[in-house]
């Protein structure tokens, strides 16, 4: 697979597609979002083993999505049967899950190697008989978030165009996580744009939300008129992963 090196304002093209993808269907995509929204939300209901089984369940469920993008893309009409339709093959429902197990285990990696190194100084900042200092444990914990972030973006260098790789071109695991890191790599400054694009967004989401609880709003009308909006915001961020895809790759 031969990844094209695309110019930086491609990651604005991507946002931009997604949501072209979800003007065209609007409901469908929005029924996504709010499904991936209450499957993060019961995964934190479980702690730990939930958060565990939503990590190895994430290939899966980005292949759903990029696939549902591909038929709306295509002028198809997205219908409550067709979202599981991608996962109904054994042979790439196996793969992608398998995929999950490694992405789960390179999350673990990641936060061992961030959090080992570190350990004296984390324990250092809790003082004796349980009281914490917060100041110590702040000035601890950065490094460690630093470390993790670093590993963290490049697992998801690993990670992010494999479960197309693997669902729609049964490349092996393997080289579909080489090839990923490859592509991402010879994007990386249009993907920068296309990160930094959506932290502005999601913090301009946010100050909207503190803007109308300044102005008196009580919590339950700004959560009834804040809804709709975080779902909307996070239907294009799901529907982005599809151009940034089919450009990078010409699929």
């Amino acid at each position: 697979m031969q990844a094209a090196i695309l110019p930086v304002n491609a990651g604005w093209f991507w946002i931009f597609e997604g949501y072209r993808i979800c003007r065209r269907q609007p409901l469908a995509m929005f029924f996504w979002s709010m499904t991936l929204g209450v499957l993060i939300t019961f995964s934190y209901l479980v702690p730990l083993f939930g958060q565990m089984a939503l990590i190895i369940a994430t290939p899966s469920l980005t292949f759903m999505t990029l696939s549902a993008c591909r038929r709306i893309s295509s002028g198809e009409s997205m219908q409550l049967g067709m979202w599981s339709q991608p996962l109904r093959d054994a042979t790439t429902r196996k793969r992608l899950f398998v995929l999950g197990l490694a992405y789960l285990a390179c999350c673990i990696a990641a936060g061992l190697i961030a959090t080992l190194p570190f350990l004296n100084s984390l324990t250092a900042a809790i003082e004796g008989q349980g009281q914490i200092d917060e100041m110590a444990l702040l000035q601890a914990m950065q490094a460690p978030l630093i470390t993790f972030a670093v590993l963290y973006v490049l697992t998801s260098m690993l990670f992010w165009h494999a479960p197309a790789l693997i669902g729609w071109h049964g490349v092996p695991m393997g080289q579909a996580l080489f090839f990923s890191m490859v592509a991402c790599w010879r994007n990386k400054w249009a993907f920068l744009l296309y990160g930094l694009s959506w932290a502005a967004i999601f913090i301009g989401v946010q100050l909207l939300g503190a803007m109308l609880s300044a102005l008196g709003i009580s919590g339950g009308v700004m959560q009834l008129l804040m809804t709709p909006v975080n779902i909307a915001v996070a239907a294009v961020l799901y529907a982005s992963f599809y151009p940034a895809y089919v450009s990078v790759f010409r699929s």
